[in-house]
């Protein structure tokens, strides 16, 4: 039984947390961090126990992605810590905000290789070298300010994780720190763009006969206004995999998110005006070292090192980009679009699209055709995690195109492996009205099966549609390429459908499109946990139903 609640280090950094309006972390409870886990029901904040920690990661990083909120991962110090860092890398790499929280040695403790439980020799190093900031505090007054800055950071600057280090003798200890001390404070509103700025940068983008708009994962909280300035200039807009879905793909300006494949490339790069919007073009996204583009070059970033970083800017306009676009907006003279410029410019999406098309499928032919039969099958509005598998990044984050932003949570720069199914159910209990899925290869989910649990003892809904491909197919083609015979990669497999319904699940197989949508529309309609085993080298591609 509960006695009388400690009000201590623990407690109180719970509690400001609490107060911006977390109300779900992600974690598992150790021996060292109970002081962390002691206020969450009175606090309201319900706690999910993954099977490993990098699934916590994962999984807060989907929560993250639904709610705009930072995801908050608990782990206990030593192995427990290090088990998330590949989840705080992902966050880094990919500009997300997190908070990870562990308890360190006591004061005075440091380095003292003495044989303590999980003793580490430097893990508060280990966690800096990975996220924007590690802090090692040494009190509850500091324990709260870190909170409070992280907040700050992640509302006026790029988001990415920061790692809290609570040693253990403060985080057991009681504070008299003062209630409103724990109290959300407001946090400044990035501005605009300095006016002579936007103004040179609106006259470009007036005077373009072939503008395009390039928007990046810092475009994503300003989606209205990016679809206002593409249809008052007639411009298409591409995408990078973070941005997917800013500007509803279904739109007549929307070029998709293929900047990967040279057509989506070439609708960014032969533009006599770029405007970039919250991106460093990295070469992950881009899957070259350069853009190159053609034309002038406007880029919108919160932060001044990212104005030249990877492709040179003619205007650079540091600031929020919502605030930004709306200055340039309000710049730009008040007529409405010219009719057969925006005919113009939605002839050139449609052919972009046709050569992405085209190209996907030369480039794997199987993949682009099965990722088209999964995209049919899906329910509309359905979050789709994925995995760095070869059905995604080949297929389905081509074939899919999504109405909003966040609804395929995917992580294009680190490329990790275990990803989609904790970040799908992050996602699903951030967001319950949406269907959530995860496609995925066997070998990424071989990474995370262990989450299979996680989902039925939530209670969640989450289908797995995984594409066994018999391994690692994409080294396996690298190694061939690289002259190697196979080593390493032609992996054992299990039964999937039993495996499901061993976790108390249930698992079915889809032999052709028929059978897939029908295996999809049974998962969403029962709920928990359900897997879709496609067998990718039997699987019939063609539009018939062969059932």
């Amino acid at each position: 039984m509960e006695t009388t609640p400690k009000r201590t280090t623990g407690w109180v950094v719970m509690e400001t947390i609490r107060s911006y309006g977390v109300d779900t972390i992600f974690g598992i409870p150790g021996t060292h961090n109970l002081e962390l886990y002691r206020p969450l029901g009175a606090l309201g904040i319900r706690a999910v126990t993954t099977r490993h920690e990098q699934g916590a990661g994962y999984g807060a990083d989907g929560w993250s992605l639904q709610t705009g909120l930072p995801g908050v991962v608990i782990t206990t110090s030593g192995p427990g810590l290090l088990n998330a860092l590949s989840a705080a890398g992902t966050a880094y790499c990919e500009s997300r905000p997190m908070i990870i929280i562990s308890p360190g040695p006591a004061l005075g403790s440091e380095f003292a290789d003495v044989g303590t439980l999980h003793e580490t020799k430097d893990q508060l190093g280990a966690a800096s070298a990975i996220v924007e900031w590690g802090r090692r505090v040494r009190s509850a007054e500091e324990a709260v300010a870190a909170i409070h800055d992280a907040f700050e950071l992640f509302a006026t600057t790029r988001p990415r994780p920061v790692y809290l280090e609570i040693p253990l003798d403060v985080l057991e200890q009681e504070t008299d720190l003062a209630a409103d001390a724990t109290a959300r404070r407001e946090v400044p509103t990035p501005p605009a763009a300095p006016a002579d700025a936007v103004a040179e940068a609106a006259a470009l983008l007036a005077g373009a006969a072939r503008p395009a708009i390039l928007a990046g994962g810092g475009s994503r909280g300003a989606g209205a206004e990016l679809r206002a300035l593409a249809e008052r200039i007639a411009a298409p807009v591409v995408t990078t995999l973070n941005a997917k879905g800013v500007l509803d793909e279904h739109h007549p300006l929307a070029a998709g998110s293929n900047l990967r494949l040279a057509a989506g490339r070439r609708v960014a790069q032969e533009a006599d005006v770029l405007l970039v919007v919250g991106s460093k073009l990295g070469e992950a996204e881009l899957w070259l070292d350069r853009l190159r583009a053609e034309g002038s070059v406007i880029r919108i970033d919160l932060l001044e090192s990212q104005i030249d970083k990877n492709q040179r800017a003619d205007v650079g306009l540091v600031g929020d980009a919502a605030a930004t676009l709306s200055a340039i907006l309000d710049a730009l003279a008040d007529e409405d679009p010219d009719p057969a410029r925006t005919e113009t410019a939605e002839a050139l999406v449609r052919e972009a699209l046709a050569a992405a098309r085209t190209e996907s499928a030369e480039l794997s032919a199987t993949n682009t055709v099965l990722a088209e039969r999964i995209a049919a099958a899906l329910p509309e509005h359905a979050i789709v995690s994925t995995d760095s598998s070869q059905i995604a990044y080949w297929g389905l984050l081509n074939a899919l195109r999504v109405s909003e932003p966040n609804s395929m949570p995917y992580m294009a720069t680190y490329a990790t492996l275990g990803y989609g199914l904790p970040a799908a159910l992050g996602s699903r209990i951030a967001a319950p009205h949406r269907p959530s899925f995860v496609v995925t290869g066997d070998g990424a989910l071989m990474f995370s099966m262990n989450e299979f649990i996680t989902v039925v003892e939530q209670g969640e809904d989450v289908t797995v549609i995984v594409v066994d491909n018999g391994g690692y197919a994409e080294i396996k083609q690298n190694e061939a390429d690289a002259g190697i015979a196979p080593v390493g990669v032609e992996l054992a497999q299990p039964d999937w459908v039993a495996v499901a319904d061993a976790f108390g699940g249930r698992g079915r197989s889809a032999g052709n499109p028929g059978e897939l949508a029908r295996a999809v529309e049974a998962a969403v309609s029962e709920g928990g946990l359900q897997l879709i085993h496609i067998d990718q080298a039997a699987f019939d591609l063609s539009e018939a139903d062969a059932s």
